[in-house]
């Protein structure tokens, strides 16, 4: 008992707990949120219309990291080594400034100039013109949020972030939940492209006092070597936001092209909850993770500062992992509709997939904190692409399910690939 308490003491004072703590009042409004959200979206568009939410919001990824030119982590990461030299600080967010804004214009008027094409090739309609038309229109605030949010990660001003992302969650979800029920599929179409938006003015609301939103710290020179540093984290970043969604998209299209578009939305509704849960921890990765291991120069620390996070968050995993396969059958009524209860059968494969997805992430971002830009987009094509050949493979075998099982299978060798790129990370001596 008293070693028990010992334990929890320590733990206490670990910085990656205590970010925890803070967090965990956002976490449980994001999780409310998300469970209101989903169910009444589930409940007024069925599982067809979840499907087609899915293409949406896998291809609205790509596209808004495209807008920010895919370097919120650079920001973060550089920000936070150099938080204390105001000069760099300027040429830092300047920079950066001048980067979202190039790409954010760009992927702006692609979108409002060829919005019928994107409405045909993605939601296979001509429908849906218009939603990219209001996205072109709105994707800037969200670059702007996404900016300001990178900053304050690498000040790591932590309760203002919290406070940022409750503030955003209620607003978000009453914009969500009003469109849906305004307009259905429609006003859901509109809600997954915009209401990211929304959130900029909360957060430059609550960062208008912060001592780095000064205008002077937004207009210093051009900087071609700041310039170069970012874009290596823009290779990363963009790489895997068009890699991931791509696969899925393209496994989706699949399933609604070859099996039907009814169990196309069973998987979307599990993709849906493993990232409701999983968003408790990747939340920590990227407010206290990636900026403590930028910071980090020896590798002794940085062994120490990742099995450190894996003491803290395997326990939470396995416990949030197991709950949530004893009361799947009662979290599809919660969430969804009847019509869900078939994708019951997912639950056990996406569980695993999902246990050694955050063991392997916990690896894997040394290579964003660290800039490996090759060996970060090597791995990530390689099983992207090993995912869809998987998930192929598996469903003429055990059709839609098939896929859950490709899932886990994926990162297993994920997991083991990244303990071989860190081996001398991991199992560096003592001595």
């Amino acid at each position: 008992m008293n070693y028990i308490k010992c334990l929890l003491h320590k733990l206490i004072e670990v910085d990656i707990i205590k970010f925890f703590s803070l967090n965990a009042i956002s976490t449980f409004v994001r999780m409310l949120a998300g469970i209101v959200s989903v169910k009444v979206v589930a409940a007024i568009i069925g599982p067809a219309g979840v499907a087609l939410l899915g293409q949406l919001n896998n291809v609205s990824s790509i596209l808004l990291g495209l807008a920010n030119g895919g370097i919120n982590s650079g920001i973060t990461k550089y920000v936070s080594e150099y938080k204390e030299d105001k000069f760099a600080i300027s040429r830092l967010l300047s920079n950066a400034l001048r980067i979202t804004l190039f790409f954010t214009v760009i992927v702006a008027l692609v979108l409002i100039l060829l919005h019928n094409q994107l409405s045909r090739w993605i939601m296979l309609s001509d429908d849906f013109g218009y939603v990219f038309v209001f996205f072109g229109f709105t994707i800037i605030f969200y670059t702007l949020n996404a900016f300001l949010l990178s900053i304050l990660n690498g000040y790591k001003e932590f309760k203002k972030y919290v406070v940022v992302n409750i503030c955003g969650t209620i607003i978000g979800l009453i914009f969500s939940v009003t469109l849906v029920l305004l307009f259905g599929l429609t006003g859901a179409m509109i809600n997954a492209v915009t209401f990211q938006s929304v959130m900029f003015f909360v957060t430059l609301w609550m960062c208008r006092k912060c001592v780095w939103l000064k205008l002077e710290n937004f207009r210093g020179k051009f900087d071609s070597e700041i310039t170069r540093k970012y874009l290596r984290y823009s290779l990363m970043t963009l790489t895997s936001l068009a890699i991931t969604p791509v696969s899925q998209i393209l496994l989706r299209g699949y399933v609604i092209s070859e099996i039907s578009i009814t169990e196309a939305g069973w998987w979307e509704g599990m993709n849906r909850i493993s990232n409701m849960y999983l968003s408790i921890i990747t939340s920590s990765f990227s407010v206290y993770y990636l900026p403590r291991l930028s910071e980090i120069k020896d590798n002794m620390e940085l062994r120490y500062e990742i099995f450190k996070c894996y003491k803290v968050i395997v326990p939470i995993l396995l416990t949030a992992t197991i709950a949530i396969y004893i009361l799947r059958h009662f979290i599809i009524w919660l969430l969804f509709s009847p019509e869900f209860y078939p994708m019951e059968n997912f639950f056990i494969w996406q569980m695993l997939g999902d246990f050694f997805k955050i063991c392997s992430w916990l690896l894997s971002f040394v290579m964003v904190a660290k800039a490996m830009t090759k060996a970060f987009i090597t791995t990530e094509i390689f099983f992207s692409l090993s995912f869809i050949v998987l998930g192929y493979l598996c469903m003429q075998f055990n059709g839609t399910i098939g896929l859950t099982q490709a899932y886990l299978a994926n990162y297993i060798l994920y997991l083991l690939c990244m303990i071989i790129v860190f081996k001398k990370i991991i199992f560096v001596s003592n001595k």
